[in-house]
């Protein structure tokens, strides 16, 4: 199976897939004019990769913005990990779901795709500070 990458556009998140490693990288904006056509590949991708997947998979997911279609393709990606980790020689499955601080909307989205999902599917829900702060506490 071969690495699959798509590099980032103003409209598409940059995507790295790699089977080697059993690291999958999603990051940037997804509001494609087609979602199902740009994720098309990857679900094919993800198909190819259930059939030898690594014994470790670890889905690292930040998104600024992304659409309805879009959300909708994440979720079949999410399920898609769901069953690696249920198959029974399924793989250790984490999923990371990066937010910006205070960006209510991408946390949210994290913690509803947390709930959609079975519960041995580690989905970590990771804050990403948008700038050092030059304050001290008590400031």
């Amino acid at each position: 199976m071969t690495k699959y990458e798509q590099y980032e556009t103003e409209t598409t998140p940059h995507v790295s897939l790699d089977s080697a490693t059993g690291d999958l990288f999603f990051k940037g904006r997804s509001i494609p004019e087609n979602a199902a056509e740009f994720y098309q590949p990857i679900m094919h991708w993800m198909d190819g990769y259930a059939q030898q997947p690594h014994a470790k998979t670890t889905a690292h997911l930040q998104f600024e913005y992304f659409n309805t279609s879009s959300s909708k393709r994440i979720f079949d990606l999410m399920k898609r990990l769901e069953q690696l980790q249920l198959a029974p020689s399924g793989c250790k499955v984490t999923i990371n779901w990066y937010y910006e601080e205070g960006d209510e909307d991408i946390y949210f989205a994290g913690t509803d795709y947390r709930a959609l999902l079975d519960k041995q599917v580690e989905f970590n829900l990771l804050p990403l500070r948008s700038q050092p702060s030059d304050k001290k506490d008590g400031e």
